[in-house]
């Protein structure tokens, strides 16, 4: 297998799985862009910081993820192929994936299935944009006297469908932020599941699309109008969406 070398001289074998950051390119970690700059074979996720691909010396295969032929293979079971027969061949091999490896990245799959394979595997921990991105938007997830707590929920399953691992009542219930992702689509319907748990209807939310990148926006709503305000303001992914208090503070939410 083929090594990594970092600039501290420290040999890292197998592959790297990278957080990227929140999209960003001077967002990924010192560690993370020494290994991108070492790699033969770069396997990129969409949200990754793609214009650091662009920086790559020509000899670098970049493969998008998404554009693996997957054939018998499930998307994700294909990818973990990929890693492990590129390492095999003696390559450096970097998955570049968005925010942190971990925080709803599948990093952990792609983990377990190179440790099946025998091959070595090194996490390079990244910037989730659970709190980079609304901090980029001047939105504190925590703020003293107003948010002691803050979740981060995966809205990508809506409340009322069965594979749906949320506590939706529980979080209702919480006086802290919530912070979603991926919950552009079904954020009408989380909204009135909160509600319907008796989180006030009139709780600030704010989305910010495309967070950290030059095409950041944000638009603010209540819980009670963010379906209504998502859609009449051609929100699209990727997105994050933090409900709470905190969404008011900062000194341009002032009155």
């Amino acid at each position: 297998l083929a090594e990594h070398v970092v600039a501290d001289s420290v040999l890292v074998p197998g592959v790297a799985l990278v957080g990227g950051g929140p999209g960003d390119p001077d967002l990924i970690t010192v560690r993370g862009r020494r290994l991108l700059a070492a790699a033969d074979v770069v396997i990129a996720d969409r949200l990754g910081p793609r214009d650091l691909l662009a920086e790559l010396p020509p000899h670098v295969e970049v493969i998008d993820a998404a554009k693996i032929p997957y054939g018998r293979f499930m998307a994700q079971e294909a990818i973990n192929q990929a890693l492990i027969d590129h390492a095999r061949a003696g390559k450096a091999v970097v998955r570049l994936k968005g925010g942190d490896p971990f925080v709803f990245g599948r990093g952990m799959e792609e983990a377990e299935a190179l440790a099946a394979a025998g091959i070595p595997c090194t996490v390079v921990p990244g910037i989730s944009s659970s709190i980079s991105v609304p901090g980029a938007a001047g939105i504190p997830v925590t703020h003293r006297g107003v948010a002691h707590e803050f979740t981060v929920v995966s809205g990508h399953v809506a409340p009322d469908d069965p594979r749906s691992l949320v506590d939706w009542s529980a979080l209702a219930t919480l006086r802290g932020t919530l912070v979603l992702l991926m919950a552009v689509e079904k954020i009408g319907a989380i909204a009135a599941a909160l509600i319907a748990h008796g989180r006030p209807a009139d709780t600030p939310v704010a989305i910010v699309q495309e967070g950290t990148t030059a095409a950041q926006r944000r638009v603010d709503a209540t819980l009670d109008t963010v379906g209504e305000v998502a859609k009449a303001e051609g929100v699209r992914p990727p997105a994050v969406i933090v409900i709470g208090a905190v969404v008011a503070v900062g000194p341009d939410q002032q009155p």
